[in-house]
């Protein structure tokens, strides 16, 4: 059975995204990017872009699943709750176009890549790379990191899939 995940990095300036398409248990490389929106933007109008943008990928690619980045501790409360607004978009649009939710911590998806909780950003990339089999490692940061969790929704239903 084919399963088609979009990983979501939020963040309410840019929002990456990565796209993975799992066949039995290989995991193939769709799509990366990000969603860009004007930093002097009132953030209601920033929140409506990243919506609309999201439901377009949502309508494009067709996932069974979509992974979010939880949220986790963050020096600038101001950052979070940004970052909170933006997250709160992507499950609400996802829940419109009845896709399923799942959300993984950073340690998780460190763990999932490297087996490594406190790997950096630098392995995980490497690691997104020879996962997908890619020539060139996933580019803007978001981005990558998007499909870091992507990549760890579908070792997750893989060993869900093992365990039942």
């Amino acid at each position: 059975m084919t399963d088609i995940i979009i990983g979501i990095d939020p963040g309410t300036a840019t929002t990456g995204f990565g796209v993975v398409e799992v066949q039995d248990d290989q995991i193939f490389y769709i799509d990366h990017g990000t969603i860009q929106t004007p930093a002097k933007t009132d953030l209601h109008l920033r929140l409506d872009t990243i919506a609309k943008a999201f439901a377009t990928l949502l309508k494009k690619h067709k996932p069974t699943r979509v992974a979010v980045e939880e949220l986790y501790f963050f020096k600038n409360i101001t950052s979070a709750i940004s970052v909170a607004h933006a997250r709160g978009v992507i499950l609400q649009t996802a829940t419109n176009h009845h896709v399923a939710i799942v959300s993984y911590t950073p340690l998780q998806v460190k763990q999932a890549l490297t087996g490594y909780g406190k790997a950096d950003k630098k392995q995980i990339q490497k690691m997104v790379k020879m996962i997908l089999r890619m020539e060139d490692i996933p580019r803007p940061d978001d981005a990558a990191d998007a499909l870091a969790i992507a990549i760890t929704c579908a070792h997750s239903k893989r060993l869900e899939e093992q365990l039942s």
